[in-house]
């Protein structure tokens, strides 16, 4: 079961990315809306689809509200295109994580190399030298 939901969510994904880069003329979808995943109820009632949009937190909830809107024309779209009995009912969301990843690696890279590290972790006066496991065995046999 887990693959056939696998094998939908990624159709559903594709259908539904055909149709915000071809079909819908929406002023409010922004441009670079992109889908980043769907993923299923376990009983296939409904689909939550996560859309990205590279631009401010406005842009997505206003790409969002556009998607409600042409929530009918992507879900006949969808309908059509998907071999089930009863087609999952789309759900629109703004996936923040790609946001939220890129403002976590612009925070890493604000952390300055050359700040002092924890005398804890490394004492660059420590010049004791290293201990070689290999040649500990070797002097046993």
């Amino acid at each position: 079961m887990a693959h056939r939901k696998e094998r939908i969510s990624n159709f559903i994904r594709e259908i539904v990315s055909d149709a915000i880069a071809n079909r819908i003329n929406d002023p409010r979808v922004h441009r670079f809306t992109s889908v980043t995943r769907v993923e299923l109820s376990p009983d296939l009632r409904l689909a939550n689809v996560y859309v990205s949009v590279m631009g401010s937190e406005n842009d997505g909830r206003t790409s969002i509200r556009g998607l409600e809107s042409a929530r009918g024309m992507i879900q006949t779209r969808v309908a059509k295109q998907i071999n089930m009995r009863q087609c999952p009912l789309l759900r629109f969301h703004l996936d923040v994580s790609f946001k939220k990843a890129i403002d976590t690696i612009r925070t890493l890279d604000g952390v300055r190399p050359d700040a002092p590290m924890d005398a804890d972790l490394e004492d660059p006066q420590d010049e004791s030298p290293a201990i070689d496991r290999d040649d500990d065995v070797a002097e046993d046999h």
